[in-house]
Formats: C-alpha cells, sequence, structure tokens
C-alpha cells in the first residue's frame, strides 16, 4: 500500500494524487489517501475533499493505516533510499524541495508520501493511467454542456486569472503574488498571431475584475456559473479547450494538462513564486511557453 497526504486545493490534490497513483501502479499495489489535513479546520484556509470528481479508484485510508506507514516501523525498510535524509525508520517521504526528486520514484511498497509534487515528472511514465483515474465520473450538465458545445465550435482558448487569496490574504501575497495585466495582453497577442480566430473562455475567482480589466480584439465569454463547490466543473470546461494561459496556479495548470491534445498551445508565467525562493524549472512541461 502507497499512501498520499493530501492538502490544498483540486490542482494540489491532482498533483499529490498523480504521484501517488504512478508510485502505487510501480509497486503493483493499492493507493489510499490521507484526509487528516483536510480535516484540520485550524488550518489558515480550509479545504474539502475533491477527488471524488474523478473516476479515481484510490481509497480513504483508515486512522490505523495512516498510523502504521508514518509511526517508526520495523528496521525491514532501512537501506532503501541511503540518500534520502527525510526517510525515518520507514520510507515515508516529506518533499525536501519543490523541484523534481528523482528519489521519489524509487520509494517502496509501504511508502507514505507528503508534499506538493507540482511536476509531470513525477507521474511522467504513468500519464495513461493518471488520464484515466481522472476523467470526470459524471457527464456535464446544463449550462456546462452548452460551453462545451460551443468550445467544440470554435478555437476555444481557456485563460485564467487568479486572485482571491492571493491578494487578500498578506502570507499568499507573499509567495505568490498575482500575474500581472502585461502578462495577459501578452499572451492573449501570442495566441492572436498563431491561432485564427480564437474564442476566448476567461476562468476566475473574481469574474467582474477580469470584466473590467480584460480587453480583447474578438470573442470572449467570461464563465461564472459554477461555484466554488464545483470547481471541478470549471477544470473541466478548461480541458475542453484547444489551447490555455494559465496563470500561476496549480488550478490551470491541470486544466491545461487535462486537455489531450498534442498539439495545444499552453501559455504560462514565467515567475511563478513572488518570493523566487523555489526551484520551478520541473514545473512547466518542456513544451509549454513561459512569457
Amino acid at each position: 500500500m502507497v499512501i498520499t497526504k493530501l492538502k490544498g486545493g483540486l490542482g494540489n490534490q491532482l498533483f499529490q494524487s498523480a504521484a501517488g497513483l504512478r508510485l502505487a501502479c510501480a509497486r503493483k499495489t493499492k493507493l489510499k489517501m490521507d484526509l487528516s489535513a483536510l480535516e484540520d479546520q485550524a488550518c489558515r484556509t480550509p479545504r474539502s475533499y475533491e477527488m471524488g470528481a474523478f473516476q479515481f479508484s484510490a481509497e480513504i485510508a483508515s486512522l490505523s493505516e495512516v498510523a502504521a506507514l508514518v509511526l517508526p516501523a520495523p528496521s525491514r525498510f532501512r537501506g532503501w533510499l541511503p540518500n534520502w535524509t527525510g526517510v525515518r525508520s520507514n520510507p515515508s517521504a516529506t518533499e525536501r524541495h519543490f523541484h523534481f526528486d528523482p528519489d521519489v520514484l524509487s520509494l517502496p511498497d509501504g511508502s507514505c508520501l507528503e508534499g506538493y509534487w507540482q511536476s509531470e515528472r513525477y507521474f511522467a511514465d504513468s500519464t495513461d493511467r493518471v488520464r484515466k483515474e481522472f476523467s470526470f465520473r459524471k457527464p456535464p450538465l446544463g449550462q456546462s454542456a452548452e460551453i462545451i458545445a460551443k468550445m467544440a465550435s470554435c478555437i476555444a482558448v481557456s485563460l485564467h486569472v487568479r486572485r482571491g487569496d492571493y491578494l487578500t490574504d498578506p502570507a499568499a501575497n507573499a509567495t505568490h503574488g498575482v500575474c500581472s495585466l502585461d502578462y495577459y495582453r501578452t499572451a492573449i497577442d501570442y495566441i492572436s498571431e498563431r491561432v485564427s480566430t480564437p474564442v476566448f473562455f476567461l476562468f476566475s475567482d473574481e469574474p467582474e475584475w477580469v470584466r473590467e480589466n480584460l480587453e480583447f480584439r474578438g470573442s470572449a465569454t467570461v464563465i461564472d456559473h459554477n461555484g466554488p463547490e464545483a470547481g471541478y466543473e470549471d477544470l473541466r470546461l478548461m480541458s475542453q479547450c484547444a489551447h490555455h494561459i494559465i496563470a500561476n496556479s496549480s488550478f490551470s495548470w491541470w486544466g491545461a494538462w487535462l486537455n489531450p491534445n498534442r498539439n495545444k498551445i499552453v501559455v504560462a508565467p514565467e515567475k511563478w513564486f513572488a518570493d523566487g525562493l523555489r526551484d520551478t524549472s520541473d514545473l512547466l512541461p518542456a513544451n509549454w511557453v513561459k512569457l
């Protein structure tokens, strides 16, 4: 059994689930999810389990199963990863740094992953399995179904603006910051120069700000009918677009990645964190455009 500890919003949960899924597949064992961090209501931004929207086969780990891996274990696991400084007497792995850590791929059965694992390299050899497990459990309905039909009739481009706590929470603002209007203008121009008659679909936690501040020469539609409890529907809609302009957000990272089109253009901000303290060289797939 492999256990992944989930924390953060939907984009973070997808990264954590993908890393755990790949390790469990490689070890031919089950993946289970530790929800203790999500259930901690004392955390700064309470979150809920959001993987239920997908065809995700992992089960929820019991308290006893989590304890069996997280608490000190017999010495049978000693020596698996001699260079892994975070290994206790069992192979529970706490993320050592932001960029890709190849030692994670070598963890054995019986491991517990705790981190964000924000790189495609943690599951690059299992992308077909990840895409299958991250397909949506239920079909789109109502307005979402109508928008998907509209997207299919044009060259659709998703554009995501992340604001919310990136602005209102001082700690989040100092760490993440927000993408500038210059970034979005440059990204829109980049797409418009390479795509004939693009139709933009705009996603944001502050749709009114988008309406008031972003300008387009062509057609643009603000998507605002899905509330916070249905964030997965916005993710579904993003993934139906042909091309993408993402924010410095794991949410729109996944909206773009879940689009299986190999010819897609994905524009991403070169500066992912405002504080510049992390090595983000492994965060974006090599064929995505950094601006």
